[in-house]
């Protein structure tokens, strides 16, 4: 097993950073972002989302960015899961986009906070019903006692939202606001170009890292 660990590398010969001039990162972002669709990266806005809890206990999943409030990174969740429950102690989160086909990565370090609630019902409106009843059933992050459990619960919301399913309160938009961005280019012998952008107010200042 550990030889197959060992064994399995490859070069990375998908571009370079040198000589790019950009001084905004969000621009970059929305370019490399676009990229990745076009050349159909599989699930191109999903991430890596990282929260901290009151332990300084780290824990990682994935979400999917939905779309963009101002200069925040939106996704959606229940409030009340366990990365809920460690925003609310510890807002300071990281995110990491990777996209292997075109061998990058942009890690994002920021504040997250709760988007307006008009925002999240109107979001909470253009799901599919049965996501909607799921997201009133689920109790996220709380042990299951069973299936059976989950789907009389399924069944009761069915029969209780006959037309229109609301927005529950415990669920709902946080909005990710970078103070840090760096994004990663893939390059041979694991000499990659990494470009940091980091914020002072609303000018950002760039250097390039050593891979």
């Amino acid at each position: 097993m550990m030889d197959t660990f060992r064994e399995g590398r490859h070069e990375f010969e998908n571009g370079h950073l040198d000589g790019i001039n950009i001084d905004d990162p969000y621009h970059l972002f929305e370019r490399w972002m676009e990229q990745a669709v076009e050349r159909k990266e599989k699930e191109p806005n999903a991430f890596v989302l990282s929260t901290v809890n009151e332990k300084g206990m780290p824990s990682n999943r994935i979400v999917y960015l939905k779309e963009m409030l101002g200069k925040s990174f939106v996704f959606y969740t229940n409030y009340e899961s366990r990365k809920g429950n460690d925003v609310f102690v510890n807002d300071q989160v990281s995110a990491l986009f990777f996209w292997p086909d075109t061998s990058r990565q942009i890690r994002i370090e920021g504040r997250c906070t709760k988007v307006p609630a008009a925002v999240s019902d109107s979001y909470f409106a253009s799901r599919p019903r049965a996501s909607q009843i799921g997201a009133w059933a689920s109790q996220q992050s709380k042990e299951l006692e069973s299936r059976a459990a989950l789907d009389e619960r399924v069944q009761f919301y069915q029969e209780k939202f006959t037309k229109t399913v609301p927005r529950p309160e415990f669920w709902g938009g946080y909005g990710i606001e970078p103070s840090a961005f760096e994004f990663w280019q893939g390059r041979p012998s694991r000499l990659h170009d990494r470009l940091l952008f980091t914020r002072n107010g609303d000018i950002w200042k760039v250097i390039q890292m050593n891979p």
